[in-house]
Order: structure tokens, then sequence, then C-alpha cells
């Protein structure tokens, strides 16, 4: 059995994204880390999965599992990727399409230079909807930011559910923030039950910001799409930064646009780097052979 694929990424962030609306093959955690594994596998950030719509009113399902073969809720990058995908491929003919995610349905959009614009739909900034243990009293309105305890220290962060959680932290230099010891000790803190992914933010001018993401199951990535809306969305909301803001992160910008109780919009690059063929059982452990 030989699986076609696409290796692809926006902006560093890296995929291998299968259609399996033409194809069948099983999935496993254990395959997915194999298949994930820089040396002996394909190598990527996430493996993202193109399904046969579950409910009428959308064009696709699409599935995201990270590199440690956790599946998780949504990706930014990723959902360009896969707009870019199904239109390569032939499996629909529509520039803007619905798709089906864990977290709700995104709307991408083609452009004809090959960016994507994408709907992220609203983001929710309630402690229960990220989610994150947070102390709240009766009537009060929500604060800006939440003080946690980590590593010894108290730091001040936004929370932000853009289809997955998010926490987002203000630094004076991103590329001097300590995102190698804080990324992982925040990302499985105990306030986050569903751990997190964590934004180190620095504002540049009220329409630019540079942005480090330390992603939830994968490490430090190249450029997060979700992450993108979520610093952007923080700063807007909290009066630092207007309504449209240029992320920049190490893979390169993302145009992100939003006003307070509306959706979010996401404009950024698609690239594919190469296509190929694998049969699974190549990685596959035997005795964990079966199909979610």
């Amino acid at each position: 059995m030989r699986i076609q694929f696409s290796k692809m990424h926006g902006l560093g962030n890296d995929f291998m994204v299968i259609d399996l609306v033409t194809q069948r093959m099983p999935l496993h955690p254990e395959l997915i880390r194999r298949l994930a594994h820089r040396n002996f596998g394909i190598g990527f950030d996430q493996l993202l999965i193109v399904e046969a719509p579950e409910r009428p009113d959308v064009d696709f399902k699409y599935r995201i599992f990270n590199a440690d073969g956790s599946e998780v809720e949504q990706c930014g990058n990723g959902v360009r990727c896969f707009a870019r995908f199904v239109h390569e491929r032939h499996l629909t003919k529509k520039a803007k399409i619905r798709v089906e995610t864990n977290s709700g349905v995104v709307e991408p959009e083609i452009n004809s230079n090959a960016w994507v614009r994408v709907n992220m739909g609203e983001p929710r900034f309630l402690p229960d909807d990220i989610p994150f243990k947070a102390e709240m009293l009766p009537n009060k309105p929500l604060p800006d930011t939440y003080p946690v305890e980590v590593l010894g220290q108290t730091v001040a962060l936004d929370v932000v559910n853009m289809g997955n959680p998010h926490a987002v932290l203000l630094v004076d230099d991103v590329l001097k923030a300590p995102v190698e010891k804080l990324g992982p000790a925040l990302e499985s803190h105990e306030r986050f039950p569903q751990r997190v992914n964590v934004g180190f933010m620095q504002i540049v001018n009220r329409g630019e910001v540079r942005l480090r993401v330390f992603e939830r199951g994968v490490g430090e990535t190249l450029a997060c799409g979700t992450g993108a809306c979520a610093a952007a969305v923080s700063g807007i909301r909290r009066g630092l930064l207007d309504p449209e803001v240029r992320v920049y992160l190490a893979g390169g910008p993302l145009l992100i646009q939003w006003q307070p109780n509306e959706v979010v919009w996401m404009t950024g690059p698609t690239a594919t780097t190469f296509e190929g063929t694998f049969n699974p059982y190549d990685f596959y452990v035997p005795e964990q052979h079966e199909e979610q």
C-alpha cells in the first residue's frame, strides 16, 4: 500500500498533508510520531488530514496531529496549506471553502498569488473557554492579564482561545525572551488543564509586533498562525495595537485583522516543498495496528 502525500509549509511551520478522501490508511499516535521524525521519517511539525465532511454545510473535514501524536483543535498556518492542497489536488474547484475542524468551521480563501486569507472565527477570552484555571470575582470584568507563578517568578499572561488555547506574554526583546525555559514550563502548567501554546510578543509599534511561539506538543516553531492571531488580538483588546497588525515570526510575516466582537482574519503565504509516497507499514508497530 502506497499513500500519496505533500510536504508543505506556512512561513516555515511545516506539514505533511494526506488526502484521506480518496485514500485510506490507519492512524495511530505511534505511526504519527515515526512519520514526524526528521531523520527516520518524513519530518514535520504537524500532520494534516483531509477527510470527507460529516455535515452538509461544509466542504471538508480537517484534522491536525502534532509531532508527538496528539490531536489538536486548530492550526492557522495549517489551514492555509490545507486550502491550497485541496485546490491543487483538484478535490475542489472553489477558491473559498468551508472547513470543519474540532473547534468549529473556518473559511479559507485562496488568492491569485497563492496567499490564503482565512476567517478564523471569533476569539474567546473566558477562562473556561481556554481552558484556564482562574479565580474570578463575581460580576467583575475580565482582566487584561492574569498573574501566574512559574519557575520561581510571576509572569503576566493574557489568555485567548483561537480554536486552541494560547497564553500571550509581553517581552521587551523577543530575541532575548526565555522561550526555552518558560515555554515548556507554561505549556504544561497546572492552570492549563489541556496544556497551552505560549506566545512571546514584542510590540514594535501599533501596527507591528515580533513573535515567538512555543507550541503545545511540538516546541518552538518558525511560525504559528493561531499564535499570531492570539497575540494580535491580545494587543488590540488591551489598546496596545491597531485593528490591523503585521506579525513578524521567524519564518516571515502574517497580516492579522480584528475588531472587537468580530471574527479574526489572517492572511499569509503557503508553499509546497515536495510530494511523495510511503508505505505506512514501514513505520508501523504491528501490535499497535488499528484504525482510528
